[in-house]
C-alpha cells in the first residue's frame, strides 16, 4: 500500500471516528444549557425585501443540534440542497383558507380570551400521562404493537411525527382532531412554506388548506433517512429525548363520525374512488355503482354510516390495505407506548389545552390557536349516529378502538354497548 493510499485511509477512518464520537457525546448532553422554545423572532420579517428568504432554519436562529447540522452537511448536502430548492418553489398565492369542508363544518370565529387555571391544566396533564403510562405497562391490558420497540416501527409508520428543529417540537398529528390548524402553526414556526411574496407565512390562517396537508410542507420522521442515512434512527432518538412532544386526541367514536361526514358526505373524487366504491360494491344493494363522485352525488349513491361501519369491521379491509389515516387508531398513528409524550391534548378541551400548550412552548405571545369547529357534544353525536347500528356491530367496533378509549382516558360508552 502506497503512502498516499494509507494517508487517505487514515483520513476516512478518522472522519468516521469523529462522527461516531460526536453522536455518542451529543446523545449524553442535556438540554439545560439552552432554551429550545425562544428562537422564533417576535419581530416580523420585512415584507419589502427583494431577497427570497430560505425556508429552512439558519445557523443564527436555529436550535437544531450541532450534530444535526454537521450530519446535514457531511452526509446529505446534495439532498438538503434539493429539498431547499423544491421548498423555495412553493410560492403559493395568498387566498382564503376556508374550503368547502370548512364552510360545511363551520368555524367559531369568536375572539378568545386567555384562559386561567394553569394549576388545573398541569394536574390534568399529569393525570393523562399517568393514565397512559399505567396502561402501557399493564400486562393485563394488551393490544397489537403494544410491546414493540421503537426501533421495530417501520419508517412508513412514522409519517405522522412532524419535527420543528427551530423550536424543538415534535407533533404527532391525528386526522379529525384539529390537525389542520396545528399543522398551520408548525408551518409558521418552522418557516417551511413561503407565501406569494417569497417570505415565510406569519399568519396560520392564511396558509391554504391544500398546502397544509401537502407532505412537502413538513419534516417528518419517515423522511429522516434522506438526510441522515444509517444515522436516521439514532437522530430520531436524540430528538425524542430532547424535544417537546405533543399529541391531540378525541373520543374515538366521535372521531369516526367526523371522518365519515368529511370524507363521504362531501364530494371528494379521490376518497370516492378509493373507499366509497369498495364500500358500495361490498355492502350496498346496488347492481351498478357509479364510477365517479360527481355521478354518485347527483343520484345520491353514497355510502351510509352503517355501510361504513361494516367496512371497518370486515377483515378483508385490513387485508387489502391498512386503515386510512382518518379512521386509523391513534395508537397505530402515534405509538404512545413507545414515545413518551410531554403534552396530551384533547379536542373536547381544545381551547384550554391549546392555550396551555402555546404558553408551555413560549409562543403564546405570537398568536392564538386558530378558530375551532362548532360541534355538538360527543354524547349527542354518538346517540344519533349509532342508533341504527346493530348492537353486535357496536360491540365489535368498540373492541377495535378499545386501546384508544383506554389509553387516553375516554369512558367506555356503556349506553351504546348494552341492550
Amino acid at each position: 500500500m502506497t503512502k498516499s493510499r494509507l494517508f487517505c485511509l487514515l483520513v476516512v477512518l478518522g472522519s468516521v471516528f469523529m462522527i461516531l464520537f460526536i453522536i455518542v457525546y451529543w446523545d449524553n448532553v442535556g438540554t439545560a444549557s439552552y432554551n429550545l422554545h425562544t428562537s422564533f423572532s417576535k419581530s416580523l420579517p420585512p415584507q419589502s425585501s427583494g431577497k427570497q428568504p430560505t425556508t429552512f432554519p439558519t445557523t443564527e436562529d436555529s436550535h437544531a443540534s450541532d450534530i444535526d447540522r454537521f450530519l446535514d452537511g457531511f452526509l446529505n448536502s446534495a439532498t438538503t440542497k434539493n429539498d431547499l430548492q423544491s421548498t423555495k418553489a412553493l410560492n403559493v398565492p395568498l387566498r382564503a383558507s376556508n374550503s368547502l369542508e370548512e364552510n360545511v363544518r363551520g368555524y367559531d370565529w369568536s375572539t378568545r380570551t386567555k384562559l386561567e387555571g394553569s394549576f388545573d391544566q398541569e394536574f390534568m396533564q399529569q393525570e393523562r400521562k399517568l393514565n397512559l403510562r399505567r396502561f402501557c405497562t399493564n400486562s393485563r391490558f394488551s393490544f397489537p404493537t403494544k410491546y414493540r420497540m421503537f426501533d421495530d416501527i417501520p419508517n412508513k409508520e412514522l409519517d405522522h411525527l412532524i419535527v420543528d428543529d427551530r423550536h424543538g417540537i415534535i407533533y404527532c398529528y391525528v386526522p379529525k382532531v384539529a390537525c389542520t390548524n396545528w399543522k398551520r402553526i408548525l408551518i409558521v414556526l418552522s418557516e417551511s412554506l413561503l407565501d406569494k411574496k417569497g417570505v415565510p407565512y406569519q399568519d396560520p390562517l392564511l396558509i391554504p388548506r391544500e398546502d397544509v396537508h401537502n407532505t412537502s410542507s413538513h419534516l417528518t420522521f419517515n423522511k429522516f433517512w434522506r438526510r441522515y442515512g444509517k444515522f436516521s434512527r439514532h437522530m430520531m432518538k436524540i430528538k425524542l429525548k430532547k424535544y417537546t412532544k405533543f399529541i391531540f386526541v378525541r373520543d374515538p367514536f366521535v372521531r369516526l363520525i367526523s371522518a365519515f361526514r368529511s370524507k363521504f358526505e362531501l364530494e371528494n373524487e379521490d376518497f370516492y374512488r378509493s373507499f366509497a366504491i369498495p364500500i358500495l360494491t361490498r355492502f350496498s344493494n346496488r347492481t351498478n355503482v357509479p364510477t365517479s363522485a360527481s355521478e354518485a352525488f347527483s343520484i345520491g349513491a353514497i355510502p351510509s354510516f352503517s355501510e361504513f361501519i361494516q367496512y371497518l369491521l370486515d377483515a378483508r379491509t385490513e387485508e387489502q390495505r391498512p386503515f386510512n389515516e382518518h379512521w386509523r387508531q391513534v395508537y397505530r398513528l402515534c405509538h404512545p407506548c413507545q414515545i413518551d409524550y410531554d403534552f396530551i391534548g384533547k379536542l373536547e378541551t381544545l381551547d384550554e389545552d391549546a392555550t396551555q400548550l402555546l404558553s408551555q412552548l413560549n409562543i403564546d405571545s405570537l398568536f392564538q390557536f386558530p378558530p375551532s369547529y362548532r360541534n355538538r357534544t360527543a354524547s349527542s353525536w354518538e346517540d344519533d349516529w349509532f342508533a341504527k347500528i346493530p348492537l353486535e356491530w357496536r360491540q365489535k367496533l368498540y373492541q377495535l378502538y378499545e386501546p384508544d378509549f383506554v389509553l387516553f382516558g375516554y369512558p367506555k360508552p356503556e349506553n351504546l354497548l348494552n341492550v
